[in-house]
């Protein structure tokens, strides 16, 4: 694993504090599925963590929420408390836990409370400030990467160990 340099008007993950730090986003967050906008605000938060490309909460109510069902599982993260998923139904097309969300986040992130974060490789396409995200590799974080950040990225194979 070696940091790479980031060029002007980038981040580096690596940059990035742990424990993770939270903080508004008012740029475009979009989430679309099967040619729906299942998701669509400019009020949404940022969850930044080393080594980690960015995850995105949105508010309830910029989300279709009749379109999620709750899905199987649960998992707990060390900083934000205990993750529920949900199931997304478009038209019929399913994606299975192609969200997550935190019913009773902890203490500092309670402002997540219900907010639905999407995992990018789940859906068709999330957009920051209307850029197509790439997905974070493996399926454990999430994290969206656009143009602005540089890595490397925890998440692929190998990389578990960081």
């Amino acid at each position: 694993m070696r940091r790479l340099e980031p060029g002007p008007g980038q981040e580096s993950v690596w940059d990035y504090p742990r424990p993770p730090r939270l903080e508004p986003v008012a740029e475009r967050l979009q989430v679309l599925f099967n040619g729906v906008l299942v998701a669509d605000t400019t009020q949404g938060f940022r969850v930044l963590e080393t080594s980690h490309p960015p995850t995105y909460y949105i508010p309830p109510a910029d989300v279709q929420t009749k379109l999620l069902k709750p899905a199987p599982g649960r998992s707990l993260c060390e900083f934000k408390g205990e993750a529920a998923y949900w199931t997304l139904t478009v038209s019929g097309r399913v994606s299975e836990r192609a969200a997550w969300s935190y019913p009773a986040p902890w203490r500092p992130f309670e402002v997540l409370k219900k907010h639905y974060c999407f995992y990018a490789s789940r859906v068709d396409e999330c957009r920051v400030a209307g850029e197509s995200v790439q997905s974070q590799a493996g399926d454990f974080y999430g994290g969206w990467i656009t143009g602005r950040i540089v890595g490397p990225f925890k998440g692929a194979p190998g990389t578990m160990g960081w």
